[in-house]
């Protein structure tokens, strides 16, 4: 009991903040208009309800003209209720299209915001497939919860309409118990609570599995997709490693996760499913045959009868709500539960943060670079990079050397302030506009020319600037490609993706400039052209590389050495 009150509790908590937001003003109009067309929907059934016992009877009495005036009526209640309808959808959906678009915004927000997308990727708490949480997950609560929410008002305010009408038709059931006779006033109305109560009851019974296993579902179905992007991403190095075959057992083991964990869904569907039709096609017949009686003594007409059936067909449903919602429940259920893990994870991953810091990162005293006590270790707590004390003054150019593993690129990770397991701190000069280019650079997707301003918009740059930056870069094949959107990390080789990110740096000019073996996959003499275009264009920014390259150590002034484990520890690193 304790988890289901935390569930609605968390629940609550995750759709609340919409509805007390900015837009709440459109957003409660626009449900009350939704709420407003919902309620006449029921009143239209009741109209439709009172429609059948004039129709019918005048059927039974071959009233011509009585007929026709009913059709004719019939004719202007449906024009009513289809216009109701159609302006309810539209409504609904407009509500929809708002709230995901806020509720994605805000998951966005506190996903990038801060560093916890990294923090939770690097070392947090278990959330897998951020991305299907928010594109596809907030899409489905969101329609989840407008669908139950209104079905439920919906059939809430018809049974409150229609249990009256049933009540003065079903009239009392007289039976003998002992001596006495008993006079059950509106049987039909106890007969419809007995019905709905029995049934979702034992929907309830048949169909919870179906929470767990949904939830299960969401997962297997991301991990496959995820598993998919992955393969197409790292097309060209698969097809090199000949690794076809692999792949093939990776992606088919995924995929029979899937398979197996939606063939239990079925079969416990199909267990839910031979209840619950036979449930709503007994309902069907159900109010005649306890109807019938009635009709047959004379009490009632035929149309009297009709509407008995309808009414108590508006009762049964109403009451039976949840037998025909429970597989609609089941699925909601399970994405809230998603989101509410994930909204917890991202709370934890910043609580941790604020909590454990660790490397105290922000701006100092002196116009340099300094990296005081500054301790590096892996999300374990086992220790990577020893007490490192140094400084680079603004305009210095400092190389990064050392052994794979010992540390060079978590360096960089902790001074751009991403890396939070360690101790020490690191103290940026004032201004401190940096800009880092790591061995495989990020590519977005768009055009050529966004590309190569990323992370700047395309309108900030001039054709001309992005054209010139790529020829200086040995690119000048691709200036007549700058509005073409192609899946450039794909397409280009790993060569020409480190020279896009150099024609960046010549666009945006940063201060200070960190490069992380970035340019690995070009050859020693376009390295050194490279580094030579850098050293001419940009004379006053501050440059500090990793590299192994001999011919490197012309362009930077200093050396930093990162030492390889010795006797179990670490060495000291060493500058020079």
């Amino acid at each position: 009991m304790m988890l289901v009150g935390r569930f609605w509790r968390d629940t609550w908590a995750l759709l609340k903040p919409y509805w007390a937001s900015k837009e709440k003003g459109p957003a409660w109009l626009l449900l009350g208009a939704v709420v407003g067309l919902t309620l006449a929907t029921v009143y239209m059934n009741v109209l439709f309800n009172g429609w059948y016992n004039s129709f019918y009877d005048a059927l039974q009495a071959k009233d011509r003209a009585q007929t026709y005036h009913q059709l004719l009526r019939f004719c202007v209640l449906a024009a009513i209720y289809i216009a109701i309808a159609v302006y309810l959808f539209y409504l609904n959906q407009w509500l929809q299209l708002r709230w995901r678009r806020w509720m994605t915004g805000r998951y966005l927000r506190e996903w990038l915001v801060g560093g916890t997308y990294y923090r939770l990727q690097v070392a947090g708490p278990p959330a897998d497939n951020p991305d299907q949480r928010i594109a596809e997950d907030l899409r489905l609560v969101v329609d989840g919860t407008l669908s139950l929410g209104l079905g439920l008002l919906n059939a809430v305010v018809t049974l409150g309409s229609f249990v009256g009408i049933l009540w003065r038709l079903s009239g009392p059931m007289s039976f003998r118990l002992g001596r006495n006779v008993w006079a059950l006033p509106g049987y039909l109305v106890w007969l419809a609570l007995l019905y709905a109560a029995a049934g979702t009851w034992l929907t309830h019974r048949l169909g919870r599995p179906l929470v767990k296993l949904n939830f299960q579902q969401q997962r297997y179905e991301a991990d496959f997709r995820f598993g998919l992007v992955r393969f197409r991403e790292s097309a060209e190095q698969v097809a090199l490693s000949r690794g076809e075959r692999d792949e093939l057992t990776i992606l088919r083991g995924r995929f029979r996760g899937v398979l197996d964990n939606f063939w239990r869904i079925v079969k416990r569907q199909k267990i839910l499913n031979f209840f619950t039709v036979g449930y709503n096609q007994a309902a069907v017949i159900f109010p005649f045959v306890v109807g019938l009686p009635r009709f047959l003594s004379g009490a009632i007409q035929l149309g009297g009868l009709i509407q008995i059936s309808n009414a108590f067909g508006q009762v049964q449903t109403s009451l039976s709500w949840f037998v025909g919602a429970y597989t609609t429940f089941a699925a909601w259920r399970a994405t809230a539960d998603r989101l509410q893990g994930f909204r917890a994870a991202m709370r934890q991953a910043r609580r941790e943060m604020a909590e454990r810091p660790g490397i105290a990162v922000g701006e100092g005293r002196e116009d340099a670079l300094v990296l005081d006590h500054l301790t590096l270790s892996l999300p374990d707590g086992q220790q990577l990079l020893p007490s490192l004390d140094t400084r680079v003054q603004r305009g210095e150019s400092l190389l990064v050397r050392g052994p794979s593993g010992c540390g060079k690129s978590t360096l960089f990770r902790a001074i751009a302030g991403v890396w939070p397991f360690g101790s020490g701190a690191v103290e940026w000069p004032a201004q401190f506009d940096p800009m880092f280019l790591p061995q495989r650079p990020y590519l977005p997707l768009g055009t050529l020319r966004e590309v190569v301003s990323y992370p700047a918009r395309p309108g900030d740059t001039r054709s001309e600037e992005v054209a010139e930056a790529l020829r200086a870069c040995d690119l000048a094949h691709l200036v007549g490609r700058l509005d073409e959107s192609r899946p450039w990390a794909l397409e280009l080789s790993p060569g020409e993706q480190q020279r896009i990110a150099f024609a960046r740096v010549l666009l945006h000019r940063p201060s200070w400039l960190f490069l992380d073996e970035a340019t690995s996959a070009v050859d020693s003499q376009l390295e050194l052209r490279l580094y030579g275009l850098l050293a001419e264009r940009l004379k006053d920014t501050t440059l500090v590389s990793i590299g192994h390259r001999e011919g490197l150590a012309r362009y930077h002034a200093r050396t930093l050495e990162l030492g390889e484990r010795d006797g179990g520890r670490r060495q000291l690193p060493r500058v020079s």
